[in-house]
């Protein structure tokens, strides 16, 4: 490792032991950086430098900033936070807002300041925000004025916490009133590539988060691997979508694809499908990322909608089931491109470009990823199997103190916890995560399998299967559905659903119970909280 520019130690020093890295691949041309730069600058400076100061770099309903006003905001926060607020190289600082330019801003200004970004969903209360500052041991916090309430009672609970700057209603002592006054010129920390300039608390649903550590470099591969080669955006693309800045999909998707290429990005502070729809429409937007639910939600909603704006549709997150993949297809003439990532690994490694595009598969590996099917000693198995995920590139996965690091990295391979097959043409096809499997009198039975067959009856809007315990069969599948409008839900229908799963799927694989939900569980970012239904199910006597 090069020599760090953090004079605060503490993220370098709680690294995992280099024995229990990931190998990165940083062999190709386009990941061949420089031992030392940072990467805020080459975000902004650099691309200033190159002719886009004047380019229209954000916007948002309120504002609109081309690349020499981002640059100058960024400049001006930064000097604040070093000047007035003594951050020095190295300090975790958490940020806490919803998706709006001066988030972006002060992001880019900790990076800049040689900071390390800890950017946590605006959802989130106090005891969750303790356990993130605590872990992180974050000196500094940086929020959005309409959100101190939970941070407040966190930060009388985690001591580290010494510094508290808010920003947005103007008042006297805020962020933007002292950046007013603030220098516009700022010279960036001298960090090193291989120095972490953000901590990414994964969105999982049970147990303590795990905190995973990025690098300057990581930053920049995501954008020239992914982004490069299946986006392929251009100085006129305009990015829109749903994902939170704090999940590394919205930082990807909404801030340094753009920023990389050029382009434009579109931030809504609230972005459900309605409001997307009219984001888009309102700012002639061209490549969308969301859910998968999301565009399953917009379909009903187009109708007078004019998104002919739109070239490209990402979806991640969770699989996209074909039947969405099918419905939004034919309603939009666009397909859907998916992919899927891991906090771990920063953004997406294996997806599929608008060419290359086989539906119901994620795709394949992004160039400068490899990807592997193996059983539980890392044996490769034979294509038409299922196996578990491994895979390894210019990121991967280096947890923040955490003994989680020698089960998710074996051997040099990141193993994500996800259940695929891999045809004989080298696309990979989701099963589920591994610990949804449903083992059902000897049959593994994938529940996502059975939701996208369940999602083709016009009368389930949203569904989520799972396995419930079973005294003959071990377990048995078992479907939480949210019917349509039209639907009634009752007896008739559950079988008319069980008659339609047999006959879109291996018989055996059909729901034993299904249960009519008004709504599914879902964290922050949209993904389907199968744990809790796992539980619902196991107890169903409690609920």
């Amino acid at each position: 490792m090069q020599k760090s520019g953090h004079v605060d130690s503490f993220a370098r020093g709680n690294l995992p032991p280099p024995d229990q890295w990931p190998l990165f691949l940083l062999d190709r041309p386009e990941f061949a950086y420089p031992p030392r730069f940072n990467c805020a600058v080459s975000f902004l400076d650099d691309m200033v430098a190159r002719g886009f100061g004047r380019r229209d770099c954000i916007l948002s309903p309120d504002v609109r900033w081309t690349y020499d006003d981002l640059l100058a905001n960024v400049n001006r926060i930064a000097n604040v936070l070093t000047g007035r607020f003594a951050l020095v190289p190295g300090n975790r600082v958490l940020l806490r807002a919803p998706n709006n330019p001066m988030m972006v801003a002060i992001y880019l200004a900790v990076i800049k300041a040689g900071g390390v970004v800890v950017a946590t969903m605006p959802l989130l209360r106090a005891r969750e925000l303790a356990t993130i500052i605590e872990k992180a041991n974050i000196s500094h916090a940086v929020c959005d004025s309409r959100l101190t309430e939970e941070l407040d009672k966190a930060g009388r609970a985690a001591p580290s916490l010494t510094t508290v700057v808010a920003f947005g209603d103007g008042a006297p002592g805020s962020l933007e009133s002292l950046a007013a006054e603030a220098s516009d010129v700022f010279e960036a920390c001298d960090t090193a590539a291989d120095d972490v300039c953000l901590i990414g608390f994964t969105s999982g649903t049970t147990g303590v988060p795990k905190g995973t550590m990025h690098f300057h470099r990581d930053m920049l591969a995501i954008c020239d691997g992914y982004a490069r080669h299946l986006l392929a955006p251009t100085p006129d693309d305009r990015f829109i979508g749903s994902p939170p800045l704090a999940f590394t999909f919205g930082l990807g998707g909404l801030v340094l694809f753009p920023l990389r290429a050029g382009a434009s990005t579109v931030l809504l502070e609230k972005a459900s499908p309605s409001e997307l729809l009219s984001g888009i429409e309102t700012f002639r937007a061209t490549i969308s990322f969301t859910a998968p639910t999301a565009y399953r939600a917009m379909i009903p909603l187009l109708e007078g909608r004019d998104i002919s704006s739109l070239r490209l549709c990402v979806s991640a997150g969770e699989a996209l089931p074909k039947p969405t993949f099918d419905a939004w297809k034919d309603a939009t003439g666009i397909s859907i491109t998916e992919g899927i990532g891991a906090t771990e690994m920063l953004h997406i490694f294996i997806g599929s470009s608008p060419g290359d595009i086989r539906p119901g598969a994620t795709g394949k590996p992004v160039p400068g990823y490899e990807a592997r099917v193996v059983d539980e000693a890392m044996n490769d198995v034979p294509d038409g199997t299922p196996g578990r995920l491994a895979v390894r590139g210019p990121t991967g996965c280096r947890y923040l103190a955490d003994d989680r690091q020698a089960t998710y990295v074996r051997d040099g391979w990141n193993v994500t916890g996800d259940t695929y097959i891999r045809d004989v043409d080298g696309y990979f096809w989701y099963q589920a995560r591994s610990d949804d499997m449903i083992i059902s009198a000897g049959y593994n039975i994938a529940g996502p399998e059975v939701e996208a067959a369940l999602l083709t009856h016009p009368a389930v809007r949203e569904c989520g299967v799972v396995g419930q315990p079973d005294p003959d069969r071990g377990m048995i599948v078992k479907a939480y559905v949210v019917p349509s409008a039209s639907a009634t839900p009752g007896e008739d229908l559950v079988k008319a659903l069980q008659d339609h799963v047999k006959a879109e799927i291996s018989p055996y694989k059909y729901p034993r119970a299904i249960e009519f939900v008004s709504e599914l569980p879902r964290t922050d970012t949209g993904k389907l909280r199968r744990s809790v239904l796992r539980e619902r199910a196991a107890k169903p006597a409690a609920f």
